[in-house]
């Protein structure tokens, strides 16, 4: 109540106001609400608005079999084909075994250490060292992508030991051997010849022949371009000595591939593969003709050829320099994969010792 109200019921500041005063402490204040207090039977007629909660969806685990299949198109898109081949290959046979266990439909966490060693030993008694540790690689590098993709925690395998294995290297021909070779294909397969030339020439292996394609070879500048495996183009010198055995390529495709089944510079609707075991199988029907057994190939001729051209600077050069000038050539990266692959292939022979004999 303001001061004017005060004011016009009577209100007197320089007298006793106590009877005004006694008079509006009586008086009910209509305006202020009346204070309730609830009962506890009140508290139970509330009603207490209703809240919903969203459903949250779980997502459901990944069964080995998808998880691997995930991995499998993330791997495509990140090698090259050749070594996708490989890889699914293995991968689909490892699948395979776990779908005769009953295994493959099963959750990815339930993918342990001791299954993936069952199976390895499997691969070493049916097959070889050599190809249970590829396996073993293979495994490891796609469960590395669920690792990476946070579909599990940990890469099982890499904690799986890799076993000795003695591997297999072709062996050197002889001198009579290799002329021997060399007349026969002149006079049955001049197209093989010629593959085997750029292994002999260019110290190509076997897979980056069958890679080229007719534009990859630059005549005038002497160059070829190599296509490596996971590796960017890499440039050789062409000796003249090759150059000399070509046909006339001007007038062919530049996209066309080198090395065809039926002529040089053409199209080949085959995989990398493919083509490489079609010139493998097709120098087998050679080796035959020889009584050559598996430890004689393609490689062969690279390793001849290197042998040849190490033996040849050793004449005029210490071995420092002629490993040196062999490493340009052939194209090893460092100094110690050149030594340690004279050694294999035995190209560092010594000299006759018969006379420190006694």
């Amino acid at each position: 109540m303001n001061l004017f109200q005060l004011l016009k019921r009577g209100f007197n500041p320089f007298q006793n106001n106590s009877a005004l005063k006694k008079e509006l402490l009586n008086t009910k204040k209509i305006d202020e609400p009346e204070m309730v207090i609830p009962t506890p039977e009140m508290a139970s007629q509330v009603i207490k608005p209703k809240i919903e909660v969203p459903e949250i969806s779980i997502p459901q685990e990944m069964t080995i079999r998808e998880a691997f299949d995930f991995g499998l198109k993330i791997k495509a898109k990140v090698i090259n084909k050749t070594s996708y081949s490989g890889l699914q290959g293995r991968i689909n046979r490892f699948l395979k075994w776990l779908d005769l266990n009953n295994g493959s439909q099963n959750g990815i966490s339930t993918l342990d250490k001791k299954t993936i060693i069952t199976y390895l030993n499997l691969v070493l008694e049916n097959t070889s060292a050599r190809n249970r540790n590829n396996t073993r690689i293979d495994l490891s590098s796609l469960i590395q992508v669920l690792v990476d993709n946070e579909i599990i925690k940990d890469n099982i395998v890499k904690s799986i030991n890799t076993l000795n294995s003695k591997p297999e290297r072709n062996k050197t021909y002889s001198t009579n051997q290799e002329i021997d070779l060399l007349k026969y294909l002149h006079e049955n397969d001049e197209i093989l010849l010629l593959f085997i030339q750029f292994i002999y020439y260019n110290f190509l292996r076997p897979v980056e022949v069958c890679r080229l394609k007719v534009g990859d070879l630059d005549l005038e500048g002497k160059k070829l371009f190599v296509r490596a495996k996971n590796k960017a183009v890499k440039i050789k010198i062409i000796p003249q000595k090759l150059i000399d055995l070509l046909p006339d390529l001007s007038k062919m495709n530049p996209e066309h591939l080198l090395f065809t089944p039926t002529q040089i510079g053409g199209e080949w609707d085959a995989e990398e593969k493919n083509r490489r075991d079609h010139f493998s199988k097709r120098f087998k029907t050679v080796k035959d003709q020889f009584k050559l057994g598996k430890d004689y190939g393609l490689y062969s001729f690279r390793h001849t050829s290197i042998t040849n051209l190490y033996r040849e600077l050793n004449k005029k050069l210490t071995p420092f320099e002629t490993k040196s000038t062999l490493m340009q050539i052939t194209g090893h990266q460092t100094m110690e994969a050149l030594e340690k692959y004279l050694r294999d292939i035995d190209a560092a022979l010594p000299e006759d010792y018969s006379h420190l004999l006694k």
